[in-house]
């Protein structure tokens, strides 16, 4: 099968009318099985596809179709995957990072929005868009007096749907929880999943570190989070007081924060979700030096040795685009070696929000189960 793109280039003259028949009569980019093709249309020295793909170089330069303002890039991409990207545009010499302007999938992130390619079969959760039917859950917010801070800590409370003091509920800790709620639809997925019966109902605390580096190298996280975040959550709201009934949460660093509560405190929270987990900062030197020593090794050996089975069960994903991913299946192994029941999911994403976003249906409806799975025990 040739591109379609082909189509344009085998015109005798590429004119504006054919130009914009073209551009109307397709989506972008082009999606035809696992090839791809970009497009930008306009005037411009050079157009290069930056990307965020380990392992593929990270800036892809475009082709101009002669006789005419469109410039094209054609890739073999992998069915399933989701992508996120966006446009470097060269003119007079200035470089201009630009959205795909043909593209309507955009993806908001930390730095910046990117555009987005779902590649052939992937397909955008259903259930993490706006269900009218779901009951919404509430939000509230209070503060924590730390003393291991020495400040106060901000936290967000969701509250699920037909809430009541006389029921009990599970609990569920988010680092980043600010990020979880602006950048994947978070509030969204727990009404629906809530609603249709698939995770259990349950109050989420939601915790944003002041700085990242707090979840690996600074112990005081894991200390406010079990000593202080915890007993005020039991004293404010009827919790279920199983430690099965207890989760903690977060992606990247916020994932390494909890893998080192987890440690520092076995079995306090027994239902763990580690998304992307990122070892940067488990290490006092320069993280690609040396490239023999494994991060996940080291960050294991500078932890106490548990007392307990740090925790009974652990939903571990990644990008297989990400550059942490051979980490994480080093520390599947070592959370197998703890007696750890763990599920593993590797998806064709990279490490953003979004891949994040996309596995929170299964992360939690497996540490969680509501009735349409199995009754909650």
């Amino acid at each position: 099968m040739h591109p379609a793109i082909y189509e344009l280039a085998r015109q005798r003259q590429i004119d504006p009318a054919s130009v914009d028949a073209f551009i109307k009569s397709h989506s972008f980019p082009i999606v035809e099985d696992s090839c791809v093709t970009f497009i930008y249309q306009g005037e411009a020295d050079a157009v290069v596809l930056e990307h965020w793909i380990i392992g593929l170089p990270p800036a892809q330069p475009f082709t101009r179709m002669p006789g005419s303002d469109i410039w094209f890039l054609i890739q073999e991409v992998p069915e399933g995957s989701r992508i996120e990207y966006r446009f470097v545009v060269v003119k007079k010499g200035k470089r201009e990072f630009v959205l795909d302007p043909l593209n309507p999938l955009k993806s908001k992130n930390p730095a910046g929005p990117t555009s987005v390619l779902h590649a052939k079969d992937y397909e955008y959760p259903k259930w993490a868009i706006i269900d009218p039917e779901a009951r919404e859950g509430t939000f509230d917010e209070f503060s924590v007096a730390s003393e291991t801070f020495e400040e106060d800590q901000n936290i967000k409370i969701y509250i699920p749907a037909r809430f009541r003091r006389t029921r009990r509920y599970p609990l569920l800790v988010v680092n980043d929880g600010e990020g979880y709620l602006q950048y994947s639809k978070f509030k969204n997925i727990l009404n629906n999943l809530i609603y249709n019966l698939e995770i259990a109902p349950m109050v989420v605390a939601l915790y944003s570190a002041k700085n990242i580096e707090e979840y690996a190298k600074d112990p005081r996280h894991s200390r406010f989070i079990v000593e202080e975040l915890l007993p005020e959550m039991e004293k404010r709201f009827p919790l279920i007081q199983r430690r099965t009934a207890r989760g903690f949460m977060g992606a990247s660093y916020g994932a390494l924060g909890v893998l080192a509560t987890a440690w520092r405190y076995p079995g306090v929270f027994q239902r763990l979700m580690l998304q992307s987990c990122s070892f940067a900062f488990a290490r006092e030197d320069d993280y690609d030096v040396p490239a023999a020593v494994d991060p996940v090794l080291d960050f294991f050996n500078g932890l106490p040795d548990a007392q307990e089975r740090p925790a009974e069960r652990v939903f571990l994903s990644c990008g297989v685009y990400e550059s942490r991913i051979h980490e994480n299946r080093s520390l599947l192994t070592n959370l197998h070696a703890e007696g750890i029941d763990v599920r593993y999911v590797e998806v064709k994403d990279g490490h953003n929000w979004g891949n994040w976003r996309d596995r929170l249906r299964d992360g939690l409806s497996w540490l969680f189960p509501g009735p349409l799975w199995m009754v909650y025990e």
